[in-house]
């Protein structure tokens, strides 16, 4: 594929020369007529990369903002072009090169005639004409989503070279909006591990760009990586169980796991339907809050946002404003984190958070317990494994186009990361559909009691909000499979289907390690966490790039 770019045993291409190529050949294809004079096409060139090298000193990508991207745009003093290519080459600087973050699968080639398409339509726009929301924003999206026009793998061998029909839902909503997908990101394979990002499509693990030893949890974890390397303006992910909130907060970054409803999985490749969410990732509050805004709301084609009709926001951005944690109400949910194996780092630095939001205005409430959760998690207890039918459903959706049919098939074909084979086996394995399983009935039940009980403390307590430490452990080294995870995410968001939010808490080890603060509240809550979540992001600021060489 020509829009695949690898590293192989043979060479190693670099993303600069394959887009130089690509961009010429794109250009060229679009040009009606005879194309031009070679000396009008130098001198045009000439012209462009003056001013891309304008730009370029004018302004830098680094932590950069949607906003100020916007402010940039609109000012002239930077094209979406020169954007663009400040991204593409921070990509080629450090993602195969230099450091080796290893956190991208696909760039996309066309992104630079994207861009002219931008400039053209800015161009010919008023002052007063609106631009899209997130017009000219350059975004990394995971590799589970579908695009119409780059190969959509889920980490796997078994779907190389798959381009499907369409977009999945949210891309063509960011799209639409403007958004140019520049890379697709490697993820834990078929969304498998919340702990690690290694996939049979990448050679190699995706590296902590924090500390290029560690890993960056899972599966979310190249959109994560890519984006906290300054690699992208913002990201989509998808968390099932973590996979959004894990991979943030080992990389300083904002995300939103939002109720379920709120966003679409259509095209999206499923894990576990009845778990499964997709949405944004970025490095601050107000941008992960743009995305949403874009990609909120009901799709005919997802049958489950239909509960989002009626409750969806009509503006999210309304709920950044400042003075968040004034009067706030918040209880700290010990039964999420508290265990023994929990680092003692981030107990400091958690408790430093609480210190925080008391000087911000809030009142932290540290009795706040989910009665009877033992007993209620006990109903979900034995074996619901719904990754089979919900993937082959998903493939036998699309019909003729679909790269594979069953998980049988995967396996014979032997297209698959060798830590993927006993999940894949056990998947095999269950051959009744998942509604007919009573371990699977059960365990709505307990989504449903353990709903009903967070409601209910919420309500006691006159909570705004339940907090706890996003990961009780740092990151762990790549390959140790042994010492604690501390991943806190798997239970009462994705089991009550609730929103939560992942906010930088601060660091670890020498200050090098991020760790991250989750905000978990009542279904439909997310302006109330939009909220509380800027106001602890603005009174901390603990948001920093990762230290990667120059450049």
């Amino acid at each position: 594929m020509p829009n695949l770019l690898r590293r192989s045993s043979a060479a190693l291409i670099t993303i600069s020369a394959l887009l130089a190529t690509g961009s010429q050949s794109l250009s060229a294809q679009g040009a009606p007529g005879a194309p031009p004079p070679r000396a009008t096409q130098r001198a045009t060139q000439r012209a462009t990369q003056r001013a891309t090298q304008r730009a370029t000193t004018n302004f830098r990508i680094d932590e950069t903002t949607v906003a100020a991207i916007h402010s940039a745009l609109r000012a002239r003093i930077i094209t979406c072009r020169a954007l663009v290519q400040q991204y593409l080459d921070r990509i080629d600087a450090t993602d195969r090169r230099g450091p080796e973050i290893n956190a991208l699968i696909t760039i996309n080639l066309a992104a630079l005639a994207t861009a002219d398409s931008l400039d053209a339509v800015q161009a010919r726009a008023s002052a007063a004409d609106a631009l899209g929301a997130l017009h000219c924003v350059p975004m990394i999206v995971k590799d589970n989503f579908e695009t119409h026009d780059l190969q959509t793998t889920a980490g796997s061998l078994a779907l190389k070279g798959w381009v499907p029909q369409r977009d999945a839902t949210l891309v063509a909503r960011i799209r639409a909006a403007g958004a140019i997908v520049l890379a697709k990101s490697n993820l834990a394979e078929w969304a498998f591990s919340p702990n690690e990002t290694v996939s049979s499509i990448l050679p190699g693990y995706t590296r902590n760009p924090y500390d290029r030893s560690r890993v960056t949890a899972g599966s979310s974890g190249g959109t994560a990586a890519a984006v906290a390397a300054n690699s992208g303006a913002v990201g989509l992910g998808t968390d099932t169980g973590n996979s959004i909130r894990g991979p943030s907060a080992h990389n300083a970054l904002v995300g939103i796991r939002s109720t379920m409803g709120l966003t679409s999985r259509a095209g999206v490749v499923p894990l576990n339907n009845q778990a499964d969410i997709a949405g944004p990732m970025a490095r601050t509050v107000a941008d992960a809050v743009e995305v949403l805004q874009v990609v909120a709301g009901e799709d005919a084609d997802d049958a489950v946002t239909v509960a989002s009709r009626g409750r969806r926001e009509v503006d999210y951005r309304r709920f950044v404003v400042p003075g968040g944690l004034r009067r706030a109400r918040i209880g700290i949910l010990r039964q999420a984190y508290d265990r023994p194996t929990i680092d003692p780092e981030v107990v400091t630095i958690f408790g430093a958070a609480l210190d925080a939001m008391r000087t911000a205005g809030a009142t932290i409430i540290d009795s706040a317990r989910v009665l009877d959760l033992d007993s209620i998690l006990a109903l979900g207890r034995g074996g619901c494994n719904r990754f089979r039918a919900d993937l082959e459903g998903y493939f036998a959706a699309r019909g003729a186009g679909a790269p594979v049919r069953t998980v049988d098939a995967i396996l014979k074909s032997g297209s698959y990361h060798p830590l993927s084979q006993l999940r894949l086996q056990a998947a095999q394995a269950v051959v009744l559909p998942p509604d007919s399983i009573p371990a699977c009935r059960a365990r709505a039940a307990m989504r449903d009691q353990l709903a009903a009980a967070v409601t209910a403390l919420m309500d006691s307590l006159q909570l705004d909000a339940l907090v706890y430490p996003t990961w009780s452990n740092v990151p762990r080294l790549i390959g140790d499979l042994n010492t604690p995870s501390g991943d806190n995410s798997q239970t009462f968001s994705p089991i009550t289907g609730f929103p939560a939010i992942t906010v930088p808490m601060g660091y670890t080890r020498g200050n090098s390690l991020p760790a991250g603060i989750t905000f978990y509240g009542r279904a439909w809550s997310e302006g109330r966490l939009i909220t509380l979540s800027y106001g602890f992001e603005q009174a901390t600021r603990h948001r920093r790039p990762p230290s990667l060489g120059p450049f």
